[in-house]
């Protein structure tokens, strides 16, 4: 019999030791300044596919939260974050992108200038 209560007595540790703990709510705020970050960086407009999979993830991860899925929950929190990060990197980029366009062409302009100005045959 002795065998038998430690044995359960050791499964129930075991048992507990798997369970996830409830994450405190301040586990969204990392996401939730992420998101906001990206939107006061632009990214709905210049990456709306990641800032639409950042919110998406979040919103389930509440949802995860509330089913007591806090494994879940804490995985899809740590996707919203990175998706916000990525859409801020490439807004990032896009906004480069178009300052070098714009650069380019400022640069063409010029060139056609000192060509007018000097001719044809002039070097760069």
């Amino acid at each position: 019999m002795n065998r038998r209560v430690i044995a359960v007595l050791a499964g129930m540790i075991i048992l507990a030791g798997c369970t996830v703990p409830k994450p405190t709510e301040d586990i969204f705020a990392a996401a939730e300044q992420a998101i906001a970050q990206a939107e006061a960086a632009g990214a709905d407009e210049h990456s709306p596919v990641e800032m639409r999979f950042a919110r998406e993830k979040l919103a389930e991860a509440r949802k995860g939260m509330e089913t007591r899925e806090y494994e879940v929950a804490s995985y899809l929190i740590e996707q919203s974050e990175i998706n916000a990060e990525l859409a801020i990197a490439r807004t990032r980029a896009a906004l480069q992108r178009n300052r070098v366009n714009e650069l380019t062409k400022a640069l063409d302009v010029l060139r056609t200038d000192l060509e007018a100005t000097y001719g044809e045959g002039f070097q760069q």
